[in-house]
């Protein structure tokens, strides 16, 4: 058995309610069940919530609300890998077992079904704990600075002053919309980020965090930019 699992706690605090805010005419979360549904490679679709309006506006746009989250696992320290496991350990006692999971975040609109697929066909093919999306930095971070603490400017490379962007190392982040993991990745804990992942790099159009008011309203003008292409 594959599960999707979208964790969604209630109590969001930068962007109150952020899981159900209306983005584009729909819920946040709703884009991330839709891509989940419309992916194919998952048995259930599920929503990790301690939040009951949460669940009710995840049920009407298609996934399942079994279990309510154990108020433990739903404080602002929570990291995600206990949440999966949690899901994980409750859909093994109801009876199947489970393969491997996908964590996909409730606020990533930009997710797609056909890059869950192609994680899904990664973490099947290789001897792999995970795979995820990144992107790539828009600007060389061997070349980045920082502010002293009398406001002059130093570079935290100074090696690299005199290199051409061109031939240094792209470097990359997580794009946070969805990690895959076998089985026993979430339940032993074991990093996400390690040389047992494999990644699928996401063009920078379709990657934006969603932690303020603006970093929301710069998503919603790339998401109508991308609908509109």
């Amino acid at each position: 058995m594959r599960l999707a699992v979208l964790p969604a706690r209630g109590s969001s605090k930068r962007i109150p309610r952020k899981n159900i805010r209306e983005f584009c005419g729909k819920p946040i979360i709703a884009w991330s069940i839709e891509a989940a549904l419309e992916a194919g490679c998952f048995d259930r679709v599920l929503v990790s919530t301690d939040d009951a309006e949460i669940a009710a506006v995840a049920r009407d746009h298609g996934a399942e609300t079994p279990f309510i989250r154990p108020a433990e696992l739903s404080d602002d320290y929570t990291p995600t890998i206990p949440v999966i496991a949690h899901a994980i350990r409750w859909q093994e006692a109801q009876g199947g077992a489970v393969q491997a999971a996908c964590c996909i975040y409730a606020t990533a609109p930009f997710c797609r079904a056909e890059d869950l697929r192609q994680g899904a066909s990664l973490l099947a093919a290789d001897a792999l704990d995970y795979v995820f999306p990144v992107v790539a930095y828009g600007f060389p971070i061997q070349r980045a600075l920082r502010i002293t603490s009398d406001g002059r400017a130093e570079m935290f490379q100074p090696g690299h002053f005199a290199a051409r962007s061109q031939d240094l190392e792209p470097a990359y982040h997580d794009a946070g919309q969805w990690y895959w993991g076998t089985r026993e990745a979430w339940l032993e804990g074991r990093p996400i980020f390690s040389p047992a992942a494999r990644t699928v790099v996401l063009p920078s159009g379709r990657v934006q965090d969603i932690d303020t008011l603006d970093d929301w309203y710069e998503a919603e003008l790339k998401f109508r930019a991308l609908a509109g292409s």
